[in-house]
């Protein structure tokens, strides 16, 4: 979704607040609450760290107004879905994070401080709970970024908080979110299946698709943000005449300006054309700008590529069958020689250039299920594909279209 876009949609109600933390916290959360960093230690509480030790202990050293440090408080984002999450994902494995849903009410409480941004950022302010009128609507204006950057100050902004003296109370905790079915059922067993917590299995809160079919040895295909697959390289469907207008491209144009400038440039060069995609190899890893402290990163991408990919002549046009197939079969003979590891896809055509998955699904599937590199095909978010068209048998049969 682009920033315009974002900007016209009615801010949601903020309906939960979130704590990240590592499952074998759990049981000491929901019987004791969840304690700041302080009191876990004068307590000698054992429990797990999620977070990098050098941006927790950054922390103690940033004072509130009234002079006591951040570890004074249990930190709860507005959002889960957001920088720290991103770098949580990569540092750590799926099944050992869950996020605790904490109840809205307790931003009723007149001891509470809210934070325009990360409580560690420098440019972030700390508030009293009487400013709640001013800030909240601010926060809610962030918190549904598709995605965020440094230099428009979206990175800290989403990461607001609500900082808790103490300890938030147990009773407050009301749902637990996790990215892994399989942990969820597990740990509801441990914890006995407490009934007054909802148990939610919601894997794009981490970053993951939706749902994942797969098809072949190297290929799946996902429901869910192509941008955020981890493939090092990601295909954007484009024109030959240098406009992104709507969908995937507009997604890249406003996320990855440098991108739409090296579109241009291979539109004028006439490097890419219909049946010749053109790479971009760009120097930038996309971990790096999305996650909190990505210095300290251990696990993250060195690059991101992008592959555009004309679908049509003009933007007006509706895609082209034989064009797609043609910049296909590119990909065949030429993933190896330029260096493509892994690979990242919109159902080309599909959305905005009104073909059918049931044409494009089997087209896309017989070629790049010969690829040895990891492949992702993204289905269209526009129109719910049928069960019976995601099938290995269907989607690799070339019969079909």
């Amino acid at each position: 979704m682009t920033q315009s876009l974002r900007a016209q949609r009615k801010p949601r109600a903020i309906r939960e607040l979130y704590y990240i933390t590592h499952v074998d916290n759990l049981g000491s959360i929901l019987n004791n609450g969840i304690f700041c960093h302080k009191l876990v230690l004068e307590k000698g509480i054992n429990y797990t760290p999620i977070y990098n030790e050098n941006i927790v202990s950054r922390r103690k050293s940033i004072m509130v107004p009234d002079g006591r440090s951040l570890w004074d408080f249990a930190n709860l984002y507005f959002q889960a879905r957001n920088p720290m999450m991103y770098k949580v994902v990569l540092d750590k494995p799926l099944a050992d994070i869950v996020v605790v849903g904490v109840s809205k009410d307790i931003l009723e409480r007149s001891d509470v401080l809210l934070t325009t941004g990360n409580a560690a950022h420098s440019q972030s302010e700390i508030l009293p709970a009487s400013q709640k009128t001013k800030i909240l609507p601010l926060v809610a204006k962030e918190i549904d970024r598709v995605y965020w950057n440094d230099m428009d100050g979206s990175k800290r902004k989403i990461m607001a908080e609500c900082l808790v003296p103490d300890v938030v109370p147990p009773e407050c905790i009301k749902s637990l979110y996790f990215a892994d079915f399989r942990t969820m059922y597990k740990v509801r067993s441990a914890l006995g299946n407490p009934s007054r917590v909802s148990f939610m299995y919601m894997p794009t809160t981490f970053f993951q698709p939706a749902r994942v079919y797969k098809i072949a040895a190297n290929l799946s295909v996902m429901e869910g943000d192509m941008f955020f697959s981890r493939a090092q390289t990601l295909t954007v469907s484009v024109n030959v005449v240098g406009i992104m207008g709507k969908g995937v491209a507009s997604r890249a144009k406003y996320q990855f300006p440098d991108v739409y400038v090296a579109y241009q440039d291979m539109c004028r060069s006439r490097q890419l054309m219909m049946g010749k995609p053109a790479l971009y190899k760009r120097e930038k890893s996309f971990d790096y700008e999305l996650a909190d402290e990505p210095e300290s990163l251990e696990n993250a991408n060195s690059e991101t590529w992008f592959l555009l990919f004309s679908t049509k002549k003009h933007w007006r046009q509706d895609a082209d069958i034989h064009g797609i197939e043609q910049g296909l079969q590119w990909i065949l003979e030429n993933y190896q020689k330029e260096g493509i590891k892994s690979l990242a896809l919109p159902a080309l055509g599909c959305g905005l250039g009104h073909l059918d998955w049931k044409q494009v699904g089997p087209l896309l599937c017989s070629h790049l299920s010969l690829l040895k590199v990891p492949v992702y095909i993204y289905l269209p978010a526009e129109k719910e594909v049928p069960r019976d068209q995601l099938t290995p048998e269907f989607l690799l049969s070339l019969s079909r279209f």
